[in-house]
């Protein structure tokens, strides 16, 4: 943990970048040309082949509750993705938490830097992920909190601003977590287990779970670099709040970068690394990633639900077979997000690494 003490350089607010009004972005942020996006893609013709799933078919009879956890399993082993509708979380608070952070980000640079991270937790304000010196950057800001278990809260790195932010990030954090819960159970079913097997293999009541405002400013050159680079997502699960204003998330599908529209009032849900795992591959977190924008800041806020952090996972049991054996070496979740805080994303090669020889 040594290499975590620190930033290996200064750390520049990219939003401050994006003020100057410069028309051409720094050294620092162009990526090389395979990881450029193709602003002139084709991908939106596919943008309605993302999953939407009316999660409102689970409380009606038992045809309806069996169609809509078949919808959201066939979405687990297809696309990794899905958006989902009538998921019980208010228009009021979700407008609410927007509002929250874009007040926050519209504070004064000397204001937030108060809040600066550290690798060490990341928890604040920053700018970067990885620690690799002179490594190609992000056109994007951040703010990363740790909402569970509760007994990690660290209220000071919450900030004190909007006044009421701190009241309305509770108040999301339960219905985040709530929402997980519910999907935990569902995905528990489709894989032919019982409805409590995965809440109780990733930590019962002792998960973890975080919130991360994303601030991806204006970018005078966005067919240079990315909002946020390719990845897959370590933890469990997500549920993003995304921006249905101003379009940059993509997501890969078949060696193609599909871009998702989200729908008004909806949540974009993705499976994580160690769903992967846990299921031994029956379901597979995807990769995907942020453009950057040239006329529009955007942001989004993902919830992050995670594995209690030092308990052992692999494949689960009841998954493995003679026909299947088991695919990826158990490791806790400590362990594995080490290697994203030193390296930054990069695709999937994380859970790659894990695969049994």
């Amino acid at each position: 943990m040594d290499c975590l003490k620190d930033w290996p350089e200064p750390v520049v607010p990219v939003q401050s970048l994006s003020e100057t009004g410069a028309a051409v972005i720094p050294d620092r942020y162009v990526k090389p040309p395979s990881e450029r996006p193709s602003l002139d893609s084709t991908a939106d013709e596919n943008i309605l082949g993302i999953p939407i799933v009316d999660l409102g078919g689970l409380a009606e009879g038992s045809a309806e509750c069996r169609a809509t956890m078949r919808a959201i399993s066939d979405a687990c082993r297809e696309w990794g993705f899905f958006q989902v509708v009538n998921h019980g979380v208010s228009h009021e608070l979700r407008e609410r938490i927007r509002d929250v952070w874009r007040g926050f980000f519209q504070l004064p640079t000397e204001a937030k830097k108060a809040y600066a991270n550290t690798p060490t937790t990341y928890e604040g304000y920053g700018s970067r992920i990885g620690v690799q010196k002179g490594a190609i950057l992000d056109w994007g800001d951040y703010y990363y909190l740790q909402y569970l278990p509760h007994s990690a809260k660290n209220y000071d790195k919450w900030p004190l601003l909007p006044i009421s932010i701190r009241d309305t990030i509770e108040e999301y954090g339960d219905e985040m977590a709530r929402l997980c819960g519910i999907l935990m159970k569902v995905m528990s079913i489709s894989l032919g287990l019982d409805a409590e097997f995965l809440q109780k293999a990733i930590g019962g009541d002792d998960v973890g779970a975080a919130l991360r405002a994303n601030y991806y400013p204006k970018c005078p050159q966005p067919d240079l670099t990315l909002g946020l680079s390719a990845h897959s997502d370590p933890g469990v699960m997500t549920v993003l709040l995304a921006d249905d204003q101003v379009k940059g998330l993509q997501v890969r599908k078949g060696g193609e970068w599909i871009t998702v529209q989200p729908l008004p009032h909806a949540f974009i849900i993705n499976v994580g690394d160690q769903i992967q795992v846990l299921s031994n591959a029956t379901y597979k977190s995807v990769e995907h990633r942020v453009m950057a924008n040239a006329s529009a800041d955007r942001l989004s806020l993902a919830f992050f639900y995670n594995p209690k952090c030092d308990l052992l996972l692999g494949p689960a049991r009841e998954l493995v077979s003679p026909d299947r054996p088991p695919l990826y070496q158990p490791m806790t979740y400590n362990e594995y997000r080490l290697y994203i805080r030193k390296n930054g994303p990069k695709g999937k090669t994380q859970v790659e690494s894990l695969k049994a020889m």
